[in-house]
């Protein structure tokens, strides 16, 4: 196979773009699916202290990017205390 496309290169070398790209993009696609396979990424960045920060939380506190019509600080806090 890669004695056919040296064959070709040598014929049209207009085609070393082509199999360079093609080349990286099939590396990438094989290196991104190593990485999916690799497992789940979960990130903590602090085991020991506060493992669980999202607990802590206030039901008024704000940590949307955007509130449209919503007031925080009326809602009452939905899930249970652990």
């Amino acid at each position: 196979m890669i004695k056919t496309m040296f064959h070709r290169v040598k014929k049209h070398p207009g085609l070393i773009p082509q199999f360079f790209f093609l080349t990286l993009g099939i590396t990438g696609a094989a290196l991104y699916l190593i990485r999916l396979a690799r497992g789940p990424h979960v990130t903590l960045w602090d085991k020991k202290n506060n493992p669980e920060p999202w607990n802590n939380l206030d039901p008024t506190y704000q940590y949307k990017f955007v509130a449209v019509n919503t007031d925080y600080k009326n809602l009452k806090k939905q899930g249970p205390d652990f």
